[in-house]
């Protein structure tokens, strides 16, 4: 295993920053983490000069040279977990770097607005700079930020979801620090491998896309941010699967299911498991969309149904409410539940999920996508409206509807800060005002976000 669930400890990570100096120097030199870490990136480095010894085909030549070697600081990261670093006003991403290092990095890439460079040597490194876990970090594509501690992570986090409100949509924001996840690793009750099609009956890798890539797959054995189970039966599908092949009995790529569950692992997409979240037992298809991080979910859906509720009003309204997941947590503190979707099957288990847990209050409709609210049977002044849509946001049509229905509140749950910046800028034209925007960190170690915002009408009462 690449390593066992690790509890977040606050006060342990708050003094990360605050060795010595020569505390620091032993950390990062000799046989330390940083040795391990410059192996790893030289080799990085090498495999892509290796490919890439010659100046590629239309290099742009400005501002910089293929491969001129620069030392820069770097300031920030981008939303993709780059460092970034601004010598002479322009800006470079470099890979694996921590905001506050020194680096040495060498160009590979100029575009119209930036450069890109490989990282070739830390000179100094940051306080918040940390060992990954796995020994993939760099190469497989899952993971952005292991070689940052905890702290760092959530930080840089909670300033990515200000700055992308402020650039997506100029609204200025202060963001909450992201509700975290008592499991930094092995948390993922959910991944889904690959494999490319056999050759001459041997299946190749087995694992997730490379960095930088969307062809190349790094064999994983064993999944860091995975649940223990999980790696279990991970070791136990890749021997079937070699075997398989081996026999002619695999002729094409594939993408495996391994769903972690109270029933433990499958990998069939039609099984019906069972995830409890807080007080709520839900059952759906391992195939179905569902959250993976079983120990931070509890927390984020209690604070939805605090914030919904705390309107005191009589009627929620659950839109693109899947299997119900806010709607059924919700129901004691309202009058009514009204959930919506488009999606039949998930209203199928909405509805088992509302019996299963006795919340006879719940009620779940098939809604076409141009008359969403059309059954709805109160009034918007009543009303507080979840809403959680797939990463693409809000469609124009269904916030067009929301602002002729005009709820009194609104808690907007997103798994990006971008498109959702872009729906809340709309409901701040329609009459909204922001109330609070809370970060929830359902996936440590990569650069993903979930993020609420919570909003009330301008005719609302305070």
């Amino acid at each position: 295993m690449l390593g066992s669930p690790q509890q977040f400890d606050p006060k342990r990570e708050s003094n990360r920053g605050d060795h010595s100096a020569h505390a620091r120097t032993s950390r990062f030199h000799g046989h330390s983490h940083y040795s391990l870490v410059s192996r790893m990136l030289s080799a990085l480095f090498l495999n892509r000069c290796a490919m890439t010894h010659k100046e590629p085909k239309n290099f742009n030549p400005h501002p910089y040279s293929y491969h001129q070697e620069l030392v820069l600081e770097i300031t920030s990261l981008t939303n993709l977990g780059a460092g970034v670093a601004k010598p002479d006003d322009w800006v470079v991403m470099v890979p694996f770097t921590v905001p506050g290092e020194r680096v040495r990095a060498r160009i590979y890439r100029n575009h119209k607005n930036f450069s890109e460079a490989d990282l070739i040597e830390v000179l100094e490194p940051s306080p918040d700079r940390v060992q990954p876990v796995c020994p993939l970090f760099g190469r497989c594509g899952g993971c952005q930020y292991q070689h940052l501690s905890y702290t760092a992570q959530l930080e840089w986090k909670r300033s990515h979801v200000q700055e992308t409100f402020l650039r997506i949509a100029g609204i200025e924001i202060k963001a909450a620090t992201p509700i975290h996840s008592e499991h930094i690793f092995g948390y993922r009750s959910k991944i889904t491998p690959h494999h490319q099609q056999p050759r001459n009956g041997v299946l190749g890798p087995l694992g997730f896309l490379a960095q930088s890539s969307r062809t190349s797959i790094v064999d994983v054995e064993s999944c860091a941010i995975a649940t223990p189970a999980i790696n279990e039966a991970l070791l136990l599908a890749r021997q079937q699967r070699e075997q398989d092949a081996k026999r002619g009995r695999i002729r094409k790529g594939a993408t495996l299911l391994l769903r972690d569950s109270m029933e433990g692992v499958t990998m069939d997409h039609a099984r019906v498991i069972s995830e409890r979240v807080g007080q709520c037992l839900f059952q759906f298809k391992a195939g179905d969309f569902f959250q993976n991080n079983p120990f931070v979910l509890p927390k984020m859906v209690e604070t939805v149904v605090q914030r919904a509720a705390a309107s005191g009003l009589p009627f929620l309204i659950d839109a693109y409410c899947g299997s119900g997941l806010f709607g059924v947590s919700a129901a004691d503190s309202f009058q009514e539940v009204l959930g919506i979707e488009v999606n039949e099957s998930s209203v199928h288990w909405a509805r088992a999920n509302a019996a299963i847990n006795r919340k006879e209050n719940c009620k779940f409709l098939v809604g076409q996508a141009e008359t969403v609210f059309a059954e709805v049977p109160f009034a918007g002044k009543d009303c507080v409206v979840v809403i959680d849509p797939p990463r693409k946001g809000c469609d124009t049509v269904f916030l067009e509807q929301l602002f002729r229905f005009s709820p009194a509140r609104l808690v907007y749950v997103s798994c990006d800060p971008a498109t959702q910046a872009r729906d809340v800028a709309a409901c701040l034209a329609n009459g909204y005002r922001i109330e609070e925007v809370q970060p929830v960190d359902l996936f440590p170690q990569t650069r993903h976000i979930e993020n609420m915002a919570v909003l009330v009408h301008g005719s609302a009462k305070p």
